[in-house]
């Protein structure tokens, strides 16, 4: 199947097209997969059952979660891998005065993506129009 996109008219806000009206494709989703029918279609492959494989996902998400918070980067193979981040407030170079509670924010875990697995290949595109509001 294609991948559908719709094209969207807006003022460029920037760049060597500033201030100019400009077209931008911009994907559009089929329909999303439900985390009970992705373990359904994983377990259809394996010997497991869909609830099997529930639970494996979910064990993983919590282990790998645990190892970041823990300062690990976590390795998901052809996935790519996890890795502690956060924002930094600025503050001048009195290092007595920096304080983390304050000044680090927005722990998050971060996504670095395999380029291999996720730059598609061999794909088409199929035009579908805007939906009326």
């Amino acid at each position: 199947m294609a991948l559908q996109f719709r094209l969207f008219e807006f003022v460029s806000p920037l760049g060597k097209n500033k201030g100019k009206t400009v077209l931008q494709a911009r994907p559009t989703a089929r329909k999303k997969i439900s985390h009970r029918n992705f373990c359904e279609g994983v377990a259809r492959g394996t010997t497991f059952t869909a609830v099997e494989i529930e639970a494996a996902l979910r064990l993983a998400a919590e282990y790998a979660k645990k190892e970041v918070e823990n300062g690990n980067i976590v390795d998901l193979g052809d996935l790519g891998s996890l890795k502690p981040s956060f924002k930094s407030m600025q503050v001048r170079k009195d290092s007595e005065s920096f304080n983390v509670l304050k000044h680090i924010i927005k722990p998050t875990v971060k996504l670095l993506p395999s380029k291999q697995y996720f730059e598609l290949q061999n794909v088409s595109y199929e035009r579908v129009e805007q939906k009326k509001k």
